[in-house]
């Protein structure tokens, strides 16, 4: 009797298994954002504190939710979520009233990814959806800054922290002892936009203007980017190809006009730029896989960042530009997928047509 052939097995892909789990990227990702937690409680206080953790709970309920009405098993535990809503807190005011955090937690999880299936299924980066609608439903406070390390901000809420839902604080309300007109401030980008005033390189490296919670200390938010670039739980070459991007189309127009147009670095430096170039353009979901495509990705959000900011009537462009790639992403994916091996430039439909 023959032996038998050796059996050859085939599976579909992928072939290769990555030993880090969803679970335990999502979790160092969290780690890398305490930082920024931190430094925005050090900076604004107790106001800072109470709208990450109200925020958070505020998408963490939010997924539970949508979780029993689908009739799911909890998925608290991949931290995405989690991620959500600390992300989410980071790219708001700090004196934001906390009742419209909560709803901002609420659309972002259930509009940016409930809808959508759940995590994996996402086409928008959910912080970003919940951002956008706070732009929208509450443009005076998403607008509304105030400057860091104040005195009080360790005894005392920011008054419109603790505002009423649909109320806002009356003009006699004072904040530490001073008038709350006192402490109203503008960020680098709109002071810069609307009145050609330049913060100094030092103060915005290490955090000392006017911003969101997690975008006003470049220097931190490299520090926790790297972090997650060495453990090899970030693409790097997407927050490369934002900010070189944002660079070159910046140096382009001060090299035209420098008395009108900021310098690259002022640019960089500034607004969400970093934080949104390093902890949300990375959104896995969100972002092509393709080597040429992350490039091309990472190009058209630093470009529109920049066009945004300087010809746009808003100061800020970096939710827009992360969403409009969030959107572009299947075409650019599309374009740029790698040639089949073997094929020389002749489709795999073209070749199984021959005889």
């Amino acid at each position: 009797m023959p032996e038998p052939l050796p059996q050859l097995e085939l599976r579909s892909g992928p072939h290769l298994h990555a030993q880090r789990s969803v679970e335990q990227i999502m979790r160092n990702v969290v780690y890398a954002l305490l930082p920024l937690c931190a430094f925005g409680v050090y900076a604004w206080g107790l106001s800072a504190a109470a709208l990450i953790i109200v925020v958070t709970l505020s998408c963490v309920g939010t997924e539970q939710l949508f979780n029993r009405l689908a009739r799911r098993e909890s998925t608290l535990s991949d931290w995405s979520a989690t991620i959500t809503g600390v992300l989410l807190a980071l790219t708001l005011p700090p004196g934001l009233p906390l009742w419209m955090g909560a709803a901002s937690g609420f659309i972002a999880i259930g509009l940016g990814k409930a809808l959508f299936g759940g995590i994996g299924f996402n086409v928008f980066n959910p912080a970003l959806v919940g951002r956008a609608f706070a732009q929208a439903a509450f443009p005076v406070a998403i607008t509304a800054w105030t400057p860091p390390f104040l005195e009080g901000r360790f005894t005392h809420f920011i008054p419109s922290t603790l505002a009423v839902p649909l109320m806002m604080p009356g003009p006699e309300r004072i904040w530490a002892g001073v008038p709350i007109d006192a402490i109203s401030g503008a960020t680098p980008i709109a002071a810069q936009k609307f009145d050609q005033t330049l913060a100094g390189y030092q103060d915005l490296l290490l955090g000392a203007t006017p911003g969101s919670l997690g975008e006003t200390c470049a220097l931190l938010i490299f520090v926790c980017g790297a972090y997650l670039a060495v453990r090899r739980m970030l693409d790097w070459r997407i927050p490369v190809a934002v900010l070189l991007s944002a660079a070159l189309v910046t140096w382009a127009f001060h090299a035209f006009d420098a008395s009108r147009y900021p310098a690259p670095l002022f640019m960089l430096l500034s607004g969400g730029l970093m934080l949104g170039a390093v902890f949300m353009a990375t959104d896995m979901v969100g972002s092509p896989v393709t080597p040429l495509g992350v490039w091309i990705y990472g190009a058209l959000i630093g470009a529109v960042t920049i066009l945004i900011r300087l010809f746009g009537a808003l100061p800020e462009g970096v939710m827009y530009a992360i969403l409009l790639g969030n959107a572009a992403t299947p075409l650019i994916e599309s374009v740029t997928q790698p040639r089949v091996y073997g094929t020389r430039g002749a489709t795999v439909k073209q070749r199984a047509s021959k005889p």
